[in-house]
């Protein structure tokens, strides 16, 4: 194997194959306690492993509800993930759908909008650029640049609503609400695919309202 890139959750690397395999990693909260987005690791044995024991769930979702994804098949054991050969348009994009009011989204615009306050689908872009604080970017600028077209845009954003709405549908299957979604898409033979992973690091989840942690999810969803 060759190493690709190493990732704040995973290390890429290149397989005989052509395929990639993603290896996670294990992340644990401020205090030990494993909390969706922290950046200390190894201080959870588990938590890599119930990251890919979500992602393989929701994968299987997507692409049984016909949406293209990088998944081919999980080792659970090792931490480890197979999935198709992706290339990133620009530097890397995220994608989130907002279903609430909550996070960055209120801290930018709670002008406007209440703590908690419904959202239909809100779809926004943002580049993957940590130096830059990960800026949110515009149609027109996206084009401008020439990270992607207009029309690409416009797929980014069907793909991205009609997932969301799949991973939206199992969670209140078990009682759950999806407040938002981050999600990331790289080009396979020129197409758009769900890449990366799907877990309590990019899913915003609760239950009664309280926010759920990744595993406080994975023991409802994998019940």
């Amino acid at each position: 194997m060759k190493l690709l890139c190493q990732c704040k959750t995973k290390d890429v690397y290149a397989l005989e194959d052509g395929n990639y395999l993603l290896k996670f990693k294990e992340l644990a909260g401020d205090e030990g306690a494993p909390a969706p987005g922290a950046d200390a690791t190894g201080s959870s044995a588990q938590m890599g492993r119930t990251r890919l024991l979500l992602s393989e769930y929701f994968f299987r979702c997507v692409d049984e509800a016909g949406y293209p994804t990088h998944f081919i098949s999980a080792d659970i054991e090792k931490s480890e993930m197979t999935v198709l050969p992706t290339e990133k348009p620009g530097k890397g994009l995220e994608v989130i759908c907002r279903y609430r009011a909550v996070g960055s989204f209120i801290k930018r615009y709670g002008g406007y909008v209440r703590e908690g306050q419904a959202l239909d689908a809100l779809f926004e872009v943002n580049l993957k650029d940590e130096e830059r604080g990960n800026p949110a970017i515009t149609r027109e600028t996206l084009d401008m640049l020439g990270i992607i077209s207009g029309d690409e845009y416009n797929t980014l954003k069907f793909l991205t609503k009609r997932i969301s709405g799949v991973i939206r549908d199992e969670l209140e299957s078990k009682e759950l609400e999806l407040n938002d979604v981050t999600l990331e898409f790289g080009y396979y033979e020129e197409d758009f695919i769900l890449i990366g992973e799907i877990s309590g690091e990019n899913l915003r989840v609760c239950k009664e309202g309280k926010l759920l942690n990744t595993f406080d999810l994975a023991a409802i969803m994998l019940d």
